[in-house]
């Protein structure tokens, strides 16, 4: 916290408009799951044979200077020269998220080293069943949570990662968060799932007010064991209670094809530079306030939660909502009732919402 809230003021006192928080640090596509809400493995196999260089991906994060590198995929722990990909990073004292279904977990931890900079966030969508389903794999679930159970105890760091689609039952998640806890875990990150073309199961996804009523029931009167890796504030955008538009540049996204235009979600096109990112792309037609069909309905942390934290350091009131957000449970008892009833989900999940205003309403109705 204190070494992303260092970096925002000094952006600020530099009078940067647009600088990188994470940089999603994608080394390689092929994974050894083929979930249904993914569209990151439907490459061809000459695409999915590639991978970064432990020198390609030292540059780009150089190049970038985010003080936070998450390092997606794909899987990464399927990267033959992962370990020393971390091991530069930690060398130049960056702050690394490894995000893994854990499935090759327990099997390589003995190659790490235990780190303040290394994080192994580990992703689980939700209880035992649920997980499974999501990953279309039966007993990935005992995988993921015997990693995380190892990797605790042989003094990692680590925090899990959900992707909730429609259909989500709010009181399993509320029982999974329960579990993780158990586990030893850090803290939980969460999201809602976004709209990926390539996706093969296009009927999972949630749109704006229903993401809202899902997250309102989650996240209000919330037990004080949770922990939650993220900012408060992007918490409460995803219950309803904040506006915010993407800040896309925030959290930019390198891969094999080079720096990845506008983000991590969306593929329209690469830059040779980062530089070039920055100052080519067209950046007023992504979010929702564009029109951007393509942006309609998305809420995802990658886009949303640099907004929410640029929002926390960049003032004393937004500081004061963060510490405050920190500490409460939420108390609402309308969302209590939400709880008790059958969440709405069907074929025709992705809404359009285009005023913001209304899509609360209609959360809270």
């Amino acid at each position: 916290m204190w070494t992303v809230a260092t970096y925002v003021l000094k952006q600020r006192f530099k009078g940067n408009k647009r600088y990188p928080l994470v940089l999603m640090l994608e080394p390689l596509f092929r994974c050894n799951l083929a979930c249904a809400g993914c569209g990151k493995v439907q490459y061809p196999p000459h695409i999915l044979k590639k991978q970064l260089t432990p020198e390609e991906c030292f540059s780009a994060v150089e190049e970038c200077g985010a003080p936070m590198v998450s390092i997606p995929g794909g899987e990464p722990l399927l990267h033959p020269q992962i370990v020393e990909i971390v091991n530069g990073l930690i060398a130049r004292k960056k702050y690394i998220y490894l995000c893994t279904n854990a499935l090759e977990l327990k099997r390589r931890l003995p190659e790490f080293t235990p780190s303040k900079y290394l994080t192994f966030s580990v992703h689980l969508d939700g209880q035992r069943e649920h997980h499974d389903f999501s990953v279309c794999r039966e007993g990935g679930y005992d995988l993921a949570v015997e990693g995380i159970k190892d990797a605790v105890k042989r003094g990692f760091r680590v925090t899990t990662n959900a992707t909730f689609f429609d259909g989500a039952d709010p009181n399993s998640v509320r029982g999974f968060f329960d579990e993780v806890m158990d586990m030893g875990v850090e803290g939980i990150v969460l999201s809602p799932g976004y709209s990926y073309e390539k996706a093969p199961d296009q009927h999972r996804f949630l749109g704006r007010a229903r993401v809202r009523r899902l997250f309102r029931a989650i996240l209000s009167n919330r037990k004080k064991s949770w922990k939650f890796n993220m900012s408060p504030l992007f918490l409460e955008f995803l219950m309803g209670d904040r506006k915010y538009e993407c800040t896309p540049w925030g959290s930019p996204a390198y891969n094999i094809f080079g720096w990845q235009r506008p983000c991590y979600l969306l593929q329209d096109g690469y830059a040779d530079t980062f530089k070039e990112l920055l100052e080519t792309t067209k950046w007023e037609e992504y979010g929702v306030a564009s029109g951007n069909p393509k942006c309609a309905n998305c809420m995802v942390s990658c886009g949303y939660e640099p907004s929410a934290v640029i929002d926390g350091f960049g003032s004393l009131k937004g500081f004061w909502s963060m510490v405050k957000g920190s500490f409460s449970r939420y108390p609402d008892r309308h969302a209590l009732n939400l709880l008790n009833e059958p969440m709405p989900h069907g074929p025709s999940s992705l809404v359009q919402i285009t005023h913001l205003d209304r899509a609360l309403e209609e959360t809270r109705a």
